[in-house]
């Protein structure tokens, strides 16, 4: 043990017995309910002594707690793997969708798109693009040798479960070192709420981060919550769109860009579907997919400049916008573009593919 694991273990000493149990069992991944069932007590007094656990200890969070009582004693392979000096490496797997519906396996995987993107947002936040993960299937099969191959520090999975009326979401963030589960929520809201769920889903994720790594820097909190779409049915165009979006072939292109222009005209203030229909005529320019190159070059910059009049930090938006300017000539306008992209989505994997070949 060194002077600090031992300066550790005096601290511990200043909890009671049952602050010390409280203490061990949420460092474990336990909730409050499932604490407050092993030791007979309410869930609002395990919070109550976690509040004076934190106080006592110095730490501020979950993982920080983990961390401390695997210095204290130790034995790190069953505790929290050593925090690197590096930012933390993020990949969020797909939701697995418990339902048999095809729609609701589509909402799935556009919430666990949309949290990737809202996660990507933060400066010194890398996450792994969505499509690489979800070639992965909902979890890995070894957390330790997935971890190491995609150099991730941590995983997010999830479960979903949802019906007209509600859904029912399990999150859970587990250290890709060893396995061990750091921090678990379930919500179980209406189905309306479902945009307000995930906004309060990434903030709980960055706060279970700050504590370790410091305050993550955002371009504004605001800009991180990006306005939802005014309706679900809007919302599943737009997810179709995706699907035939990633094909990448002039049918698929095309269908996008139906389903892109149908979603905006049950909400025409649905920035991200601006974004995304500007990369579809950006695709359709770049591939020769369209009959009309001028056309589809000025439907790029007209679908750009929406998105981003509605939402100025989207980052997709600035490299279309950059890559249309490129191709009217406007290499300066183009660079302009590019960096704002950059300087809005650097963490983001999705927005690289835009930018190649381009001079930043």
């Amino acid at each position: 043990m060194t002077v600090n694991d031992a300066s550790k273990a005096q601290t511990l000493d200043a909890l009671s017995g049952r602050e010390r149990a409280v203490a061990e069992k949420f460092a474990t991944g336990m909730t409050y309910r499932e604490i407050g069932n092993a030791l007979f007590i309410a869930p609002t007094t395990v919070r109550t002594h976690l509040a004076a656990i934190y106080e006592k200890l110095g730490v501020r969070t979950k993982i920080g707690l983990a961390a401390y009582f695997a210095g204290a004693s130790g034995a790190r392979p069953d505790g929290l793997s050593p925090l690197p000096d590096a930012p933390p490496v993020l990949a969020i797997f797909p939701i697995e969708c418990l339902n048999s519906e095809e729609r609701w396996r589509r909402f799935a995987d556009g919430l666990s798109s949309d949290i990737t993107f809202d996660l990507a947002r933060y400066a010194g936040l890398p996450v792994i693009a969505f499509h690489t993960m979800k070639s992965l299937g909902s979890k890995p099969a070894d957390f330790a040798a997935d971890g190491k191959a995609l150099g991730v520090t941590y995983f997010i999975s999830g479960q979903l479960r949802a019906d007209d009326q509600r859904i029912r979401l399990t999150i859970e963030l587990v250290d890709a070192g060893n396995g061990v589960s750091l921090w678990r929520e379930r919500y179980d809201r209406p189905v309306e709420d479902i945009f307000a769920l995930q906004d309060s889903l990434t903030e709980s994720i960055i706060n279970v981060f700050a504590g370790s790594y410091g305050t993550l820097a955002t371009v504004g909190r605001n800009a991180a919550r990006r306005k939802p779409p005014a309706s679900l049915r809007a919302y599943d165009f737009y997810l179709l769109a995706l699907e035939q979006h990633t094909t990448f072939s002039r049918a698929g292109n095309a269908e996008a860009i139906r389903l892109f222009s149908r979603a905006l005209e049950l909400d025409p203030a649905f920035a991200n579907c601006w974004a995304e229909l500007a990369y579809a005529y950006s695709v359709e320019a770049c591939n020769g997919f369209g009959n009309d190159l001028p056309t589809s070059i000025e439907n790029g910059r007209i679908t750009a400049e929406n998105a981003l009049r509605l939402d100025p930090t989207d980052s997709c938006a600035h490299a279309c916008l950059g890559n249309v300017r490129a191709c009217l000539g406007d290499l300066e306008g183009a660079e302009r573009a590019h960096r704002r992209a950059l300087e809005y989505g650097s963490n983001h994997a999705g927005i690289l593919p835009l930018l190649a070949g381009s001079k930043v």
